[in-house]
C-alpha cells in the first residue's frame, strides 16, 4: 500500500514528537530505554490454529505495521530506534515485507529469523507488550512498570496531525462499507450478506476489522454487541443496526448507523430522527474544557425529552432519568476515546495515574475526563428496546409513566444507535465520519 507524501510527511513529523515526548518520559522515570514487543497471537488449547491477533498500541504508536507478531522496537534518548523485525523464511507462509516508506530511515532495521529479543546494553530498561517473566529476567528489564505505562498510555490521548489523518482515512473507508450495507439490507439481504457487502465496500478481510461488525436486523438491533449473521434473510424488514468500523495503519474507525426498514413504523422513523438530531446537538457542543461526564447526562436528559415528546412516557424527561427509565433504554455511555484501540487507552486516568472510575448510576461510561484538544472520541447516543432491561420496570412505580403498549410496538425493530468520530480542536472539533 502506497501512501501520499502528505500522510509521509506527517509521520515523520509524529516520529519526531515521540522521539522528544518518550525522552521525556524515561527521563522523568528513570529509565535508560524501553523495549516495546508487538505481540503475538496465541494457540487454541489443544489445537494448532491461533485466536485473532492485534499487534500492541504502543508498538504501533511508532510504526504503521499491524499484525505484525514477534517484533521488537527498542527507544533510547538520543539514539535512532531499533526495530527488530521479525521475517522467517517460510514456505507455508508468505513472509511479512517491510512498507518501502520513509520512516523507515529513521529507525535501524534488524532482520531477525528467530523471535528473540535484541539483547540490551547497561542501564535501567522497561520492557512493555504481552512479554512473560522468564524473558523479561533474561533480558534485565522491568516488566511493563504501571507507571511508565501511564505515562506513555497518556501519550496516546492526544493525536498528532499524522493520527487524525489516518482516522480520517479509516472513517472514510469505514462509511463506504455502511453506504454498501445499507443498499444490501434494501435489497432484502440476510446479515451475513450484508456484512459481505460491507467488508467488500471498505476493502478489508473480516480477521483485519477493528473489532467485529455488529450487523443486527429487526430485534437484533437492541443486542448491544451482537454476534451472529443469519444466513437467511427476514420476512419483514423493521430496521438496520451496522456497528463497523476500519483500521488504517493501525487506527480504527468505529462507526454506526440505524436505518428504517420498509416495514418500519413511522414512530421507529421519528424515534431515529430524533436520536441523530440529539447526537449532532451533542457533537456541536463539544470543545475543550467540556466534562464529557457532563454530555452523558445531558444525553440522559435529552433522551427523556424523546421518550416523552413521542409518548413513550408519560412523565416528565427529569423524572424518567430519575427513576432509570432513560439507563433502562439506553444503558451504555455516550462514547469512548478512539485510536490504535477501538476503546482506547487512559479514558479514566489522568497521567499522574489518577483513577476517574464512571458514576455508579453510569457504570459502562468509558470516558470520564475533561475534553482537551487533540483528543479523538465518539458520541454514540441510542434508544433501545431491551427486554431484560425493561422487565424490572414493569411492576415498580416507574413502571407506571412508561406506555408498555407503544414500547412492544416498537419491540420488533430492536433499538438505534448513531455514532460518529471526532476530533477536539483547541477552537471546538471536527467530525471525521462522512455525512450520511
Amino acid at each position: 500500500m502506497t501512501v501520499s507524501s502528505s500522510l509521509a510527511t506527517l509521520h515523520l513529523q509524529h516520529l519526531t514528537s515521540l522521539e522528544h515526548a518518550y525522552q521525556q518520559a524515561l527521563d522523568a522515570h528513570g529509565y535508560t530505554g524501553v523495549l516495546l514487543y508487538s505481540g503475538h497471537a496465541r494457540v487454541h488449547f489443544g489445537d494448532d490454529q491461533t485466536a485473532s491477533f492485534s499487534t500492541y498500541g504502543h508498538f504501533l504508536h511508532w510504526v504503521p505495521l499491524p499484525g505484525s507478531e514477534h517484533c521488537w522496537l527498542l527507544i533510547r534518548p538520543g539514539q535512532r530506534p531499533l526495530l527488530r523485525w521479525y521475517a522467517p523464511s517460510d514456505f507455508w507462509h508468505l513472509p511479512p515485507e517491510l512498507p518501502d516508506e520513509p520512516w523507515r530511515d529513521r529507525f535501524d532495521i534488524e532482520p531477525a529469523t528467530e523471535t528473540s529479543p535484541p539483547q540490551l546494553p547497561k542501564g535501567r530498561f522497561a520492557v512493555l507488550g504481552d512479554v512473560d517473566g522468564e524473558t523479561a529476567a533474561k533480558l534485565g528489564a522491568e516488566l511493563n512498570p504501571e507507571a511508565l505505562t501511564v505515562a506513555l498510555d497518556e501519550l496516546r490521548v492526544r493525536k498528532t496531525p499524522y493520527e487524525v489523518a489516518c482516522l480520517r482515512k479509516a472513517n472514510a473507508r469505514a462509511f463506504a462499507g455502511h453506504l454498501a450495507a445499507r443498499e444490501a439490507f434494501d435489497a432484502g439481504a440476510a446479515e451475513l450478506d450484508i456484512q459481505l457487502a460491507y467488508l467488500a465496500a471498505s476493502r478489508q478481510r473480516e480477521s483485519a476489522v477493528p473489532y467485529q461488525n455488529i450487523i443486527g436486523v429487526n430485534r437484533h438491533a437492541g443486542v448491544l454487541h451482537y454476534q451472529h449473521y443469519d444466513l437467511h434473510p427476514v420476512q419483514w424488514h423493521y430496521s438496520l443496526l451496522v456497528d463497523a468500523g476500519h483500521r488504517y495503519r493501525g487506527y480504527c474507525a468505529d462507526i454506526t448507523r440505524t436505518w428504517a426498514g420498509r416495514e418500519a413504523s413511522e414512530l421507529f422513523e421519528q424515534l431515529i430522527e430524533g436520536v441523530t438530531r440529539l447526537q449532532r446537538r451533542l457533537i456541536d457542543s463539544l470543545a475543550p474544557g467540556h466534562s464529557y461526564l457532563a454530555l452523558h447526562e445531558r444525553m440522559h436528559r435529552e433522551l427523556g425529552e424523546l421518550l416523552a415528546g413521542h409518548g413513550i412516557v408519560r412523565c416528565s424527561a427529569d423524572a424518567a432519568v430519575a427513576q432509570g427509565i432513560t439507563r433502562a433504554f439506553c444503558p451504555h455511555g455516550l462514547g469512548h476515546l478512539l485510536g490504535l484501540q477501538v476503546h482506547d487507552v487512559a479514558g479514566r486516568r489522568l497521567a499522574d495515574g489518577s483513577s476517574l472510575p464512571a458514576p455508579a448510576d453510569h457504570p459502562a461510561l468509558r470516558l470520564t475526563r475533561e475534553l482537551e484538544a487533540g483528543m479523538v472520541l465518539t458520541i454514540e447516543p441510542g434508544c433501545y428496546v431491551i427486554p431484560m432491561l425493561l422487565a424490572p420496570l414493569r411492576d415498580a412505580e416507574a413502571g407506571r409513566d412508561i406506555v408498555w403498549e407503544t414500547v412492544e410496538s416498537l419491540a420488533p425493530h430492536g433499538g438505534i444507535r448513531i455514532e460518529d468520530n471526532v476530533v477536539i480542536t483547541p477552537d471546538g472539533h471536527d467530525n471525521l465520519t462522512p455525512k450520511s
